[in-house]
């Protein structure tokens, strides 16, 4: 049928025509291919009154060519109403009701399908978006979190060199003030030596002046005694003599003679030590360099005179020795050496091998090791300022500490020998080996002074995990060469007396 008109024809009920056959004109059949959507029949509302009606097929027409049938199937039940015809109106067929009805629901499933579709796409575009954001988030706060990483670093490290230059600012103004006040106490002995030297040159003229007076007495007393010519000149001749004498030992005492030099042992060298005095004027006193030139004429195993200087009363025949010089110094065969170092130099050359062992440390870090310790000491001890103390403390231990790293590090001849080296490291006993050398001569006075004096006057005693540290010191005195030339622990902390009441301010 053709979808797009509508057809006039009316359908008749068997009870409005013959029903031997149905006429041609009882309906009109259009050929057209086009779809109908949908046909409308006739409901009971269109039913005027109570007519009959039914719900019937869709005609079928059936015929061979010459005429066509029409069958009618009813479907429904008849209810009684008078024979009223049944009109339709624009009916259209089923089965075009029926495939437009299914074309609508494919439409809107693929309608549905397609809404669905957008709605994933839209979906995962969103998580897409949202994960590009939350990588974009962390990604920004990995990059503050570097950046604020970066500048407390950057603080760190500025409060650090902040720190570290006001250690060596303190430390210099430290040492500065020290060699002030060295100088100070320099200028004001040899003030004292000065002074005491002129009284002495005083006392001397009034003693010759004293000794004139009484000549010319004896002498006036003589010519009054008016006693014979030979008396007299027998008087005179001894009274001369007397005098002769007297100058003689009164010039002698007045030049200096230096005191005698020991006789010499078989063929070694003549030498003499002098050292620093304690407060007896007779007994060692506190000087580690004294202790150090001590020790290496001990450890060369030649025989050596040692004199104590008391500096309160030095005598006129040692400052004619070594003018302006203060102990510790020697004379070896006459001749006079005052400088530490060009000492320690010479005794190594003069008193070498065969006869006398050689003390210079075969390693070169030997020599350096806790080098700084004792002014790092000075300047924690002479420090007149409280508040500095802990920061001059710590500059202290981390010296200490360094000795330590180095004495429990094996040394090269330890791996190369093959030695068993303990879980701890090096087992040596002193900072060349087994054996004591020059460097230890050198840092060992000190290091014994720094741990008696820290501890009476600053009550700090060198760390115990020091382990290092201490196995060298409890090695250290062990040994004649070092507890028989140290100063007693009484004379150290008198020495430091005067420095540590200036603290205590």
């Amino acid at each position: 049928m053709n979808m797009e008109q509508q057809s006039d024809n009316i359908y008749e009920t068997p009870l409005d025509r013959d029903s031997d056959s149905p006429t041609e004109d009882t309906y009109q059949t259009q050929t057209q291919t086009q779809t109908q959507t949908s046909s409308i029949y006739e409901t009971p509302s269109d039913v005027v009154n109570d007519s009959v009606y039914c719900d019937v097929e869709a005609p079928q027409a059936s015929g061979n060519g010459d005429g066509l049938t029409v069958d009618y199937e009813n479907t429904g039940s008849l209810r009684e109403a008078p024979a009223v015809p049944l009109h339709r109106r624009e009916s259209k067929s089923s089965s075009f009701r029926s495939s437009s009805s299914s074309e609508d629901e494919g439409e809107r499933e693929k309608k549905k399908e397609r809404e669905e579709e957008r709605l994933e796409s839209e979906e995962e575009k969103e998580e897409e978006r949202l994960e590009s954001e939350e990588e974009k988030e962390e990604e920004r706060l990995e990059s503050e979190e570097e950046k604020e990483e970066e500048r407390l670093e950057s603080e760190e490290e500025k409060v650090e060199e902040r720190l570290e230059s006001e250690e060596e600012k303190v430390e210099e103004r430290l040492e500065s003030e020290e060699e002030k006040v060295e100088e100070r106490l320099e200028s004001e002995e040899e003030k004292v030596e000065e002074r005491l030297e002129s009284e002495e040159e005083k006392e001397e003229e009034k003693e010759e002046k004293e000794e004139k007076e009484e000549k010319r007495k004896l002498e006036r007393r003589v010519l009054q005694a008016k006693v014979n010519t030979d008396e007299v000149s027998s008087r005179r001749s001894s009274l001369s003599s007397s005098s002769s004498s007297i100058s003689t030992s009164s010039l002698l005492s007045e030049q200096g003679n230096p005191p005698e030099e020991p006789m010499p042992v078989a063929d070694g060298p003549v030498i003499s030590l002098f050292v620093r005095a304690g407060s007896d004027g007779e007994s060692i006193g506190n000087c580690p360099f004294s202790q150090r030139l001590f020790m290496i004429l001990w450890l060369k195993g030649v025989v050596f005179n040692v004199t104590t200087v008391d500096l309160k009363r030095k005598p006129a025949d040692l400052h004619n020795l070594a003018p302006g010089t203060h102990p510790p110094f020697l004379t070896f065969e006459g001749e006079v050496k005052t400088d530490i170092n060009k000492i320690e130099e010479y005794l190594e050359d003069m008193l070498a091998p065969p006869r006398y062992p050689k003390l210079a440390a075969k390693n070169r870090e030997s020599n350096t090791a806790g080098n700084d310790i004792f002014a790092k000491f000075s300047a924690y001890i002479k420090n007149i300022r409280p508040e500095n103390n802990a920061v001059l403390e710590k500059s202290l231990n981390k010296a200490l500490t360094k000795l330590d790293e180095f004495l429990l590090s094996p040394l090269p001849e330890e791996l190369q020998d093959g030695r068993d080296v303990a879980e701890g490291g090096s087992i040596r006993k002193y900072l060349d080996g087994d054996t004591l050398t020059l460097a230890d001569c050198n840092l060992l006075p000190k290091l014994h002074v720094v741990k008696v004096v820290a501890k009476r006057y600053r009550n700090y005693e060198i760390p115990a995990e020091l382990r290092g540290v201490w196995r060298y010191i409890q090695n250290a005195y062990r040994r004649d060469e070092f507890t028989n030339t140290c100063a007693a622990d009484a004379e150290i902390e008198l020495a430091y007396q005067d420095v540590a009441k200036r603290l205590s301010k």
